[in-house]
């Protein structure tokens, strides 16, 4: 292998930022920040979600949506949704009199 080729491969401390759990791992990221951690000082990265907080790996069934991502398809979909909705019976309530008008038209034409 040559040397100059590949990124410098270190020991990282991670720090997951909605819980605080810290854990060390082997990486090439580059990171100024550094921390001291049982003893011996380590480049730290910050994470916003990791293995301790993660639904999947913790068992509960509520998602921790730091951002409000999710929030904000939710609301602007279910909006749109009722929009069309009010719309779609207005048109319907438009078309109904016409309906009935037509209908009673034709109904006094037979007798």
């Amino acid at each position: 292998m040559k040397k100059e080729g590949h990124p410098e491969y270190q020991e990282v401390l991670f720090i997951d930022t909605s819980t605080g759990t810290k854990f060390i791992c082997g990486t090439t990221l580059k990171v100024k920040e550094t921390e001291t951690f049982e003893g011996k000082e380590y480049p730290v990265h910050r994470v916003p979600i990791s293995s301790a907080s993660h639904p999947f790996f913790t068992g509960s069934k509520q998602f921790v949506d730091t951002e409000g991502r999710v929030d904000k398809f939710r609301k602007r979909y279910a909006t749109k949704k009722k929009e069309a909705g009010e719309q779609q019976a207005k048109e319907e309530e438009q078309k109904t009199p016409a309906k009935k008008k037509a209908a009673r038209k034709t109904t006094k034409k037979k007798t």
